[in-house]
């Protein structure tokens, strides 16, 4: 059984639900949950844009498609997700930012991210 790590958002406050329609996360509990076999630290709570789902296709990795044989519906603009850090790192750089729920994010996206760029995409 994996061992999560503690539910502390980037504020060091507990941490708060990112979605639950769709449900995210590395463990599918609806918040950015992570542990050490969370390889994408997935845990930058992220709200979708059209242009985030463009980019992340174009960079290959296509959020948008449902794969139902994985039980992943495909997201749309609006919908919140437990994004991996570097990804949105990445779209950072490129100005393409998806906006980040604070309190949803995990305090290890800090190990990635500085608290400064997800304050500056803070929705």
């Amino acid at each position: 059984m994996l061992q999560k790590d503690p539910s502390i958002n980037v504020l060091g406050e507990p941490l708060e639900h990112c979605s639950t329609q769709p449900r995210t996360g590395f463990f599918r509990d609806g918040a950015c949950n992570t542990c050490s076999e969370d390889r994408g630290s997935h845990t930058v709570c992220a709200i979708m844009t059209a242009e985030f789902l463009a980019f992340s296709a174009y960079v290959g990795n296509d959020l948008s498609t449902p794969r139902p044989e994985s039980g992943f519906p495909g997201l749309k603009p609006g919908d919140s997700w437990c994004l991996c850090a570097a990804r949105f790192l990445q779209a950072y750089d490129e100005g393409l930012p998806p906006k980040v729920k604070l309190g949803a994010t995990h305090r290890r996206a800090l190990d990635i991210v500085a608290l400064e760029i997800l304050r500056e995409s803070a929705f």
